[in-house]
C-alpha cells in the first residue's frame, strides 16, 4: 500500500483543477437555496418586518402565520393540488409505460410512424391549444372540475415520458422477456411482472417531472376552473392574496407550504431520479 503522500489524487482529494467546478457548484447551490431560505424566514415575520427589514432574520418567529394560512383556505388548495398531481402521475405513468413497451418491443410497419407521432406531441405548445381545449371541455361538461386539469395535464406530459420510459425499456435485455414468454407469460404479464419492477428508477424520474409540472401549472388551472372549490395552489394563491390584502406573513407561509411537498418528494427520490436520468441513455 502506498504512503498517503504518494497516492494519486482521486475522488476523495480536491486538486486545483476541481476548484473552478466546486466554485460553480457553490454558486449554483446559493442561487437555488437562498430564495428558499428567504421564503422560510419571511414566512415567520410580521408584515411590518417584511416591509421594513426584508433581509433580516425574524425577531420573534411568527408560527401562527402557517396556522392562519391553513385556516384561510390554503388547506383546500393543498388537497386539490394533491388530488390532481397524484392522479396525473398515475395516469401518465400507466399510459406512457404501456406506449413505451409497445414502441420498444413490437416491430411493425406502424411502429416508426407511431414514434414520430409521439415525438410530434412534444412540439405542441399548451398555450396554442388553450381556446380549443376550453371549448372542448365546455361541450363535454367537465370544465370547472378536476378532470378539466387532469386530462390536459396527462395529454401534455405523455409524449416526453413515453420517450423516457421507452429509452429505459430498450436497455432491458430481450433474453429476460423471452425467458418469461417461454415460461408461459403473455406480453402483458411480462410488462407488469418484469419491465415495471425493473424500471423503478425511470418511473421515479417521470413521477418527479410530472409532479413538478402538475403541482405548479397555472394557466389551465386559472382559466378552466372558476370555483374556489377546485382551485389548486398556484391559482388559489391569487385569491388567497386578495383575501389577505396586505398581510404578507400568512401569504408567504402559504407559498412555503406549496413548495414543501415537491422539495421533500425530490429529496426522498433523488437517488432514483439520478439513476433514471442516466440509465438507458446509450440506447434510443
Amino acid at each position: 500500500m502506498r504512503p498517503y503522500s504518494q497516492r494519486r489524487p482521486g475522488r476523495d482529494s480536491l486538486g486545483p483543477a476541481q476548484l473552478p467546478v466546486l466554485a460553480l457548484l457553490l454558486v449554483g447551490f446559493a442561487m437555488v437555496a437562498y430564495p428558499l431560505f428567504w421564503i422560510m424566514m419571511s414566512s415567520l415575520k410580521t408584515s411590518d418586518e417584511i416591509s421594513l427589514s426584508m433581509w433580516s432574520l425574524p425577531r420573534v418567529p411568527q408560527w401562527r402565520n402557517y396556522a392562519n394560512a391553513w385556516k384561510f383556505g390554503i388547506s383546500g388548495y393543498f388537497v386539490n393540488s394533491l388530488v390532481v398531481t397524484l392522479t396525473t402521475i398515475a395516469g401518465v405513468i400507466a399510459l406512457a409505460s404501456l406506449c413505451a413497451y409497445g414502441l420498444s418491443r413490437f416491430r411493425t410497419r406502424w411502429t416508426r410512424s407511431a414514434l414520430v407521432f409521439v415525438m410530434g406531441g412534444m412540439m405542441l405548445n399548451p398555450q396554442v391549444c388553450l381556446i380549443p381545449l376550453y371549448g372542448l371541455l365546455t361541450r363535454l361538461g367537465i370544465r370547472n372540475g378536476y378532470l378539466a386539469m387532469i386530462i390536459p395535464y396527462i395529454a401534455f406530459r405523455l409524449p416526453l415520458n413515453t420517450l423516457l420510459i421507452r429509452s429505459f425499456f430498450l436497455a432491458i435485455p430481450k433474453e429476460i422477456e423471452e425467458s418469461a414468454i417461454i415460461d408461459g407469460c403473455t406480453s402483458f404479464q411480462a410488462y407488469g411482472r418484469i419491465f415495471m419492477p425493473m424500471s423503478r428508477p425511470i418511473l421515479f424520474t417521470s413521477a418527479i417531472l410530472i409532479a413538478y409540472y402538475a403541482w405548479n401549472e397555472f394557466l389551465f388551472a386559472i382559466i378552466f376552473i372558476d370555483s374556489n372549490k377546485y382551485r389548486t395552489i398556484p391559482a388559489g394563491l391569487m385569491s388567497f392574496r386578495d383575501a389577505l390584502q396586505v398581510d404578507w406573513g400568512p401569504l408567504i407561509a402559504g407559498m412555503a407550504i406549496s413548495a414543501l411537498p415537491l422539495i421533500l418528494f425530490f429529496i426522498a427520490a433523488q437517488k432514483q431520479f439520478i439513476r433514471g436520468m442516466t440509465a438507458g441513455s446509450v440506447k434510443g
